[in-house]
């Protein structure tokens, strides 16, 4: 058995594989795909990992948002196009969806005004700005439902042929 870290700072995927209680070698068995020695690598960020290694940690370590963090901080496409999602409860990423959706609806006539001559006037862009950054809201909020969804799949909250099964409908 492997000595605990004493190491600060240590990544996202170094403290999931603590969470879960694994050394690194028993972070090999579980994977089957990633050695301790590469696994150490990473953690100590001496290398990149690849896509194909945090999906397979991902799902190993029932922890979706590993894949998130991934693509918005090391991925260099994800850097410039994927927000990072943070984990939250249900009811906050309701909460946040309905105020995000309330305000768009106070919102919804003037867009429609901005949007009907296909250009965006100097006179419109403080409001075509605050749409758009509330639409970003939207989307990261929805984001973060996916990832609450995919959690509660992962570890077996969720049926995932019953999942599956609905979305199919």
């Amino acid at each position: 058995m492997g000595r605990a870290s004493v190491k600060e700072n240590k990544n996202i995927y170094q403290l999931t594989r603590e969470n879960l209680g694994y050394t690194r070698e028993r972070a090999e068995e579980v994977l089957g795909a990633v050695s301790a020695e590469r696994i150490e690598k990473i953690e100590n960020e001496k290398t990149t990992a690849y896509p194909e290694e945090i999906l397979c940690m991902a799902e190993k370590y029932n922890e979706p948002k590993l894949c998130n963090y991934f693509c918005s901080n090391e991925c260099p496409i994800g850097k410039k196009y994927v927000p990072e999602i943070k984990t939250k409860e249900l009811a906050q990423i309701v909460l946040e969806i309905l105020a995000s959706l309330n305000s768009m609806e106070r919102k919804k006539e003037r867009f429609i005004e901005i949007a009907s001559d296909g250009t965006v006037r100097q006179d419109e862009l403080e409001d075509f700005v605050y749409i758009q950054k509330e639409l970003e809201r939207i989307s990261v909020t929805v984001e973060a439902l996916q990832l609450w969804t995919e959690k509660m799949i992962s570890i077996g909250i969720i049926d995932r042929d019953a999942y599956e099964e609905e979305l199919k409908k």
